[in-house]
């Protein structure tokens, strides 16, 4: 337990790491990185290059700060994190030389006002939110060990099928190099790649929805090749998936991982998507309708046009077999030949407006994933229709903490 004294320090200063979030990431990833470069490994290179990981990283210290006299609050973003740690390999004895070069960073940034005082309140609450996280994932290690195909570390697969599905998205279907049996997972989770790429310096790990419903001798992973756009750098391992990455070429995987997934209730549910944001949703969609869910589905997915409309025609299918399957598609801007063969509901954006049109009330459980954009769109549209926060559930790709706050 902390003490009153520090408790009151951290709240108290915490605002001032939100206001440098940006500059206390990139202090503390020069730091991190010149004092242990191996754990490039670990983070999204990338992201880093974006400049989206930075901030992140201070942003939910701030937050596990702002919360330290009631870290039930924080709940939600330690099963996320945590989730994602177990998936990237995070051990315990990594803890410490994070938190030292936190407090430096924290040091180095605020100067001045980062008093002796400061820092030691902070490191003691560092080292009891680290136990947390540590306690958690040495559970999930576990659990994931222990389960029926289950492993630890990485495994090695080989890719049976490489399918187009759009001009900009492929699926890889997986099996196990070894050919024993692998484990489930939950609808909405992902798999986590470490990709070994000539000519880069160090490996890359990144994580990947799973497309398709679980309890099939394979996993699949539908990838949208990231290309560079308004100065932003390509996605390094998109790229190499879609251009170097062929039928029987192995992959090295981590077992499936996440806190994104539906719950099990009857009530009505909404499927909404943006872009490559399609993908958990396939995987919740198809695992419905194979278990014969006699919930009403809503499909709504958002994208450019049909060129780049992921599974257009599987969904479709679902809808023709299934009554209680609807869907509607929204493209922001659609092709001459969408339009001749009217091939979406919408040309535009989802709003309110348009899902008051298609849904009958707001009496449902919302699921939504896609870029950060269509996130606070949909995330907001949501709360103006007064649907309660545990009815709206979302998948956040980048590393920002919450939509609220992006």
């Amino acid at each position: 337990m902390l003490d009153e004294s520090t408790i009151k320090i951290v709240k108290s200063t915490a605002p001032l790491l939100q206001e440098h979030s940006q500059e206390i990431g990139e202090r503390f990833y020069e730091l991190l990185f010149s004092r242990v470069p191996d754990l490039y490994n670990m983070f999204n290179q990338t992201n880093q290059k974006r400049g989206i990981q930075q901030g992140a990283l201070a942003y939910g210290v701030y937050l596990a700060g702002a919360n330290i006299d009631n870290l039930k609050a924080i709940e939600s973003m330690v099963e996320r994190v945590t989730e994602k740690h177990r998936a990237l390999g995070v051990q315990a004895e990594q803890y410490p030389i994070v938190g030292e070069t936190l407090l430096k960073a924290v040091k180095d940034v605020l100067g001045e006002t980062a008093t002796d005082e400061v820092i030691e309140a902070w490191e003691k609450a560092y080292k009891a939110i680290a136990n947390i996280f540590i306690e958690t994932e040495a559970k999930l290690y576990q659990q994931t060990e222990q389960q029926p195909g289950g492993w630890i570390e990485n495994r090695s697969f080989y890719v049976d099928q490489k399918v187009k599905e759009s001009d900009v998205i492929s699926s890889f279907y997986l099996k196990p190099e070894d050919g024993k049996p692998i484990p489930s997972y939950k609808p909405g989770q992902y798999l986590t790649i470490q990709a070994d790429i000539e000519g880069e310096k160090y490996f890359h790990m990144r994580h990947y929805s799973l497309s398709d419903a679980p309890n099939k001798e394979y996993y699949r992973i539908s990838v949208k090749r990231e290309d560079s756009q308004d100065g932003a750098p390509a996605g390094i391992v998109s790229n190499y998936l879609h251009n170097e990455i062929s039928e029987r070429d192995t992959l090295s995987i981590a077992a499936p991982a996440g806190d994104f997934t539906y719950t099990t209730e009857e009530q009505p549910i909404v499927l909404l998507s943006g872009g490559v944001g399609i993908t958990p949703m396939m995987s919740m969609l198809n695992t419905l309708v194979e278990n014969h869910s006699e919930r009403e589905i809503t499909f709504i997915h958002a994208a450019q046009n049909s060129n780049v409309h992921a599974m257009r025609e599987h969904v479709e299918k679902l809808v023709k077999e299934n009554q209680n399957v609807t869907s509607f598609v929204c493209y922001s801007n659609p092709t001459e030949q969408d339009r001749s063969e009217h091939r979406y509901d919408k040309e535009g954006f989802i709003d309110l407006d348009f899902l008051q049109t298609v849904l009958s009330d707001n009496r449902k459980d919302f699921y939504f994933c896609g870029p950060l954009p269509f996130l606070k769109a949909i995330n907001g549209a949501l709360k103006e229709w007064g649907v309660p926060n545990e009815q709206s559930t979302y998948e956040l790709f980048s590393p920002i903490s919450t939509i609220e706050e992006a």
